[in-house]
């Protein structure tokens, strides 16, 4: 079962979900969760339930202990920035040091690759679609909680309450998900990369997925990279379902004191990389 996951705390969550129900064949069945219909569909031989939730999705910790059958949780989720600028994106969640905004310190999701690149494309898709032509597309690296030990990511709308209201790019993520969904495969045989550097939005990363030169997993912003140590680099491939067999490194987007510590714990993990 893929669990989506929308919640009331959030207007452009609850505006993908009407999108999720106008548009596929979502059918509500008599349980609830939080006091909120489940709804279900079978999207490609798959089942994939519906719920809501009354709490912010960061901190939906305790999830998979409520749907212990679920192979993938997808938040539709509302995106914030300081920048304001429209944004269509993917990421997947995980703290690399405290854990501010829910999840737990130094613990990082599942993250479904090859999911993650195929909402990625969806998403440019549908933006030409659509004509969402003011809006970006992007990876952005992992962050805030929830910390699951699930396959997890967020497909999210932003990054200001104009976009998270706008019903077009609403159907754009709803969309997006779905694809995603449909395609689904665990485990999967397609390996994975772990993306280092670079700004929270890699722009690199970005191309060279949209591209087909490489599936990124986990990705390390430049300001996280002083926290990344050995263990973090072995969790980041671990928790990654697909294999893991290098590492690619921004390496102009990494700050000159943190790369002798960073290649250090490269070598200590045993995992390859690459410069690009």
């Amino acid at each position: 079962m893929i669990l989506l996951v929308a919640s009331n705390k959030d207007v452009a969550s609850l505006n993908i979900k009407e999108q999720l129900l106008k548009r596929y064949l979502f059918n509500k069945t008599p349980t609830t969760f939080q006091d909120n219909p489940i709804y279900t569909a079978d999207v490609n031989r798959k089942r994939v339930d519906l719920i809501t939730l009354n709490e912010e999705s960061v901190r939906a910790q305790d999830l998979p202990a409520k749907f212990p059958d679920t192979k993938m949780v997808v938040f539709i989720s509302r995106h914030s920035s300081q920048s304001g600028k429209p944004t269509l994106s993917v990421h997947t969640p995980g703290n690399f040091g405290d854990a501010e905004l829910g999840g737990l310190p130094k613990t990082v999701s599942v993250a479904p690759a090859l999911a993650m690149q195929s909402v990625l494309k969806a998403l440019t898709h549908y933006k030409d679609q659509l004509n969402l032509f003011h809006y970006d597309v992007c990876y952005e690296c992992t962050h805030h909680g929830p910390s699951l030990n699930v396959p997890t990511m967020f497909v999210e709308l932003g990054s200001t309450p104009e976009q998270w209201s706008d019903a077009k790019a609403a159907e754009a993520v709803a969309h997006s998900a779905m694809t995603a969904i449909a395609t689904f495969e665990a485990p999967s045989s397609h390996p994975a990369v772990l993306g280092i550097g670079g700004t929270h939005y890699n722009q690199q990363f970005t191309l060279m997925a949209l591209m087909g030169v490489a599936t990124f997993g986990h990705m390390i912003p430049k300001y996280a990279v002083p926290y990344i140590d050995a263990d973090m680099i072995k969790q980041c491939v671990e928790k990654t379902l697909e294999k893991v067999p290098l590492a690619f490194l921004d390496w102009k987007g990494i700050k000159s004191e943190d790369k002798p510590g960073l290649l250090s714990a490269l070598e200590s993990a045993g995992l390859p990389y690459n410069k690009v």
